[in-house]
């Protein structure tokens, strides 16, 4: 079989794995919905990969994921370079989100924290600050048993073995999040739903 042919069934098996989560997914979208329609922010944090699904995943809540609606309150924790190169020169690697999470989060936020691994040690300590502040967390991982999960509030959990695979499978688990948001906000602003 050929390498493209096993990336794709790659992708295809931890996509049917995930058809388990995803009524739980939904209902995911829909509370991170309610919390953004009444007007808490939502910060994302990952590394690498992670870190553009994140931005990803606020380019979507402050533009639009399909259909029109208002702007969502979201930020890209790292995707401001200056602020984190400062960081990580100043402080090191571990607070590169936990100062900003500080900064930005508040009393009723959530931080989405996206780590393949669910072990990056700066993605565990921005989920830890945001804790202290009485933010809500919510984990994108690959397989479980790991730290980011058991440490979360939730966890949404891709099975698969490579990296590639579980950043692929949030991508999809990061438009059904968009989707669940969008009908919450669009149903309390009396919008008509995307055709």
């Amino acid at each position: 079989m050929s390498s493209a042919l096993t990336h794709i069934r790659d992708i295809q098996d931890a996509l049917t794995r995930l058809e388990a989560d995803a009524a739980r997914i939904e209902d995911c979208g829909m509370r991170l919905g309610r919390r953004l329609a009444t007007g808490a922010r939502l910060l994302a944090v990952g590394n690498g990969g992670s870190a553009a699904q994140a931005e990803h995943l606020t380019a979507e809540l402050v533009g639009r994921y399909d259909g029109d609606r208002r702007p969502l309150a979201a930020i890209a924790i790292g995707a401001e370079y200056a602020g984190i190169t400062a960081i990580l020169n100043d402080y090191g690697i571990e607070d590169a989100f936990v100062r900003p999470v500080r900064a930005h989060g508040r009393l009723g936020d959530v931080l989405v924290a996206l780590s393949t691994s669910g072990r990056s040690p700066n993605v565990l300590a921005a989920v830890r600050m945001a804790h202290d502040i009485g933010m809500a967390s919510l984990a994108l991982t690959g397989p479980a048993p790991n730290p980011l999960a058991s440490l979360c509030n939730d966890a949404i959990v891709v099975d698969a073995a490579r990296t590639a695979t579980v950043q692929e499978a949030h991508q999809v688990v990061i438009h059904l999040l968009c989707a669940g948001i969008d009908h919450v906000v669009r149903s309390r602003d009396h919008i008509a739903p995307a055709s």
